[in-house]
């Protein structure tokens, strides 16, 4: 089985008291093949200037995520089916909700990838809907979240 492994790393600047909550929510993730991206909490759930609006923030990334696995078994699928993608866009959409008991979750994910093809062998609209079924199916991050994932026509 296969381990995955993140840095997660913040520290307070000196001059912040910390206790009254009004302190920095930069930080950083480190991976292990030495890419460090700068992190925050979202301005939608932590005002600015303590969230930093340029970083990465958890819910961004858990949008991204579940877009990139979906594309990754994408590709892969169609390669093994004589099909050459040319280009891959998805511009996804996270939504967020309330659970249970009132607690926000991540309730929905929009995909919605432009893909173009090249060469003579050109895949039906059937045939790329069984492709994203098959995709959604496969990616390891789809299987590990409640959250629906719709795949949508781009507007």
């Amino acid at each position: 089985m296969s381990t995955y492994k993140a840095t997660i790393q913040w520290s307070r600047d000196r001059d912040q008291t910390f206790t009254d909550n009004r302190y920095s929510r930069g930080h950083d993730w480190l991976f292990d093949g030495g890419l460090k991206i700068p992190a925050s909490a979202s301005p939608n759930v932590v005002p600015l200037p303590l969230s930093i609006e340029e970083n990465i923030d958890p819910e961004e990334a858990f949008v991204a995520s579940l877009s990139s696995c979906h594309m990754l078994f994408f590709l892969s699928i169609a390669a093994k089916r004589g099909w050459v993608v040319d280009h891959y866009i998805d511009q996804a959409v996270g939504e967020m909700g309330k659970g249970e008991g009132g607690t926000l979750f991540m309730q929905r994910v929009i995909l919605r990838p432009e893909i173009s093809f090249s060469g003579s062998n050109q895949p039906s609209k059937k045939e790329i809907s069984e492709i994203h079924h098959e995709s959604h199916t496969q990616c390891f991050i789809a299987n590990s979240v409640k959250t629906e994932v719709v795949i949508q026509k781009p507007n």
